[in-house]
């Protein structure tokens, strides 16, 4: 049995981008802090990236490893969006949230409480406060994201970007998909100035696509298009719950990051989330106050509960339907697309742009929008 029974002022159980961000910020504020993960040193690999109007001034630039002024999209037509986007350089960002003021326990909890942390090996952590930052958890019922991609020299995806920054979503169905089948989308997005990650995603599914489908439809696509992938080309495989717990914790124990509600379940986006809000938990914490309040005020709840209708609504939406609801989105002012993809504290905004989205859809989506359950 271990010994190691350390005492802190937080104790986050999840080294990934939201503990280790919500870490930096307490440090920032003078707490100790100890972050408990089975693997705390493993090397972070999944392409992480943001509006650039959501990431917190803190973030040094550096950690931006690529910039897109006006990415595009393509529903029933292309369109350029006027909101910058950007991919993280995921080595810079963990090191960056890494410090040396962190201090990491190579350890697997067990059982959390609201100060206290009980390991696997017996080992006890103890804290003023207990976080568990530990990420989505994957179930057979949660409504899950997949994706695959492959990265390869920019010229070698000229052909794929056609003259543009980037696809932020490209619906056409030159995947080799029939209308009958769940649809994927294409994502390109330049990781620096030589490569570009071409990846098929599955926005929402419950159950969501396999791999493998995935993986054929883009490489179908790939090649109507005239882009051969080499057989040598780096991978990257996605597959993640959208869905995390409520924001309401009978436990008494905070959850943070896509674990405790911060993930947006139609987009599947969490990060930028996890590091815009890390500020206010680590403040009330310091504070001596309720970080729970300050992470879920009412409006908070109130927007959580909005965007669970919405995930419903894309669950319900036919094949044909999903590049027709998302031509509708983008045609919405920039403003509006922002209020409903990254603010999380204005509900008002949120159920504005919901029922506007709603009005301006063609009939038939919106007779299949009816049809989706209110809350799940």
């Amino acid at each position: 049995m271990s010994t190691d029974n350390s005492t802190a002022d937080v104790v986050i159980v999840g080294g990934g981008p939201a503990g280790r961000a919500l870490a930096t910020r307490c440090i920032a504020r003078q707490l100790t802090v100890v972050v408990v993960d089975p693997h705390p040193h493993r090397v972070w690999t999944p392409t992480y990236s943001a509006w650039a109007d959501e990431l917190p001034s803190w973030l040094p630039d550096d950690v931006i490893a690529s910039r897109i002024e006006r990415p595009s999209v393509w529903t029933r037509r292309q369109k350029t969006l006027d909101r910058t986007y950007c991919v993280l350089n995921t080595s810079l960002l963990q090191s960056f949230l890494s410090g040396t003021s962190v201090q990491f326990r190579a350890l697997r909890a067990q059982t959390l409480s609201p100060t206290a942390v009980l390991c696997v090996d017996g080992s006890q952590l103890t804290g003023s406060v207990v976080i568990d930052a530990r990420g989505t958890e994957l179930t057979v019922t949660t409504a899950q994201q997949t994706a695959f991609g492959v990265i390869v020299d920019r010229a070698l995806a000229d052909p794929i970007l056609g003259g543009g920054e980037a696809w932020f979503m490209d619906w056409r169905t030159d995947n080799g998909a029939s209308d009958a089948d769940t649809p994927s989308f294409l994502y390109a997005v330049p990781l620096d100035d030589e490569r570009v990650l071409l990846e098929e995603t599955c926005l929402v599914g419950r159950p969501a696509l396999g791999l493998r489908e995935l993986e054929a439809r883009l490489r179908t696509r790939l090649r109507n298009r005239g882009c051969e992938v080499p057989d040598d080309a780096p991978v990257e495989r996605v597959r993640f719950a959208v869905e995390g717990p409520k924001e309401s914790f009978p436990d008494g124990v905070l959850r943070f990051g896509g674990r405790g509600g911060l993930m947006h379940p139609g987009t599947g986006y969490s990060v930028a989330s996890s590091l815009a809000e890390a500020d206010a938990v680590a403040k009330a914490i310091a504070d001596g106050g309720d970080p729970n309040a300050a992470l879920w005020p009412r409006s908070a709840k109130a927007v959580s509960a909005l965007r669970r209708v919405g995930l419903n609504a894309l669950l319900t939406l036919g094949s044909g339907e999903v590049a027709t609801f998302f031509d509708t989105f983008f045609d919405l002012p920039v403003e509006a697309q922002r209020s409903y993809l990254s603010d999380r504290r204005d509900a008002s905004a949120t159920a504005k742009v919901m029922a506007t989205l709603f009005r301006s859809s063609p009939w038939h989506v919106r007779k299949t929008l009816m049809r989706a359950p209110f809350l799940r």
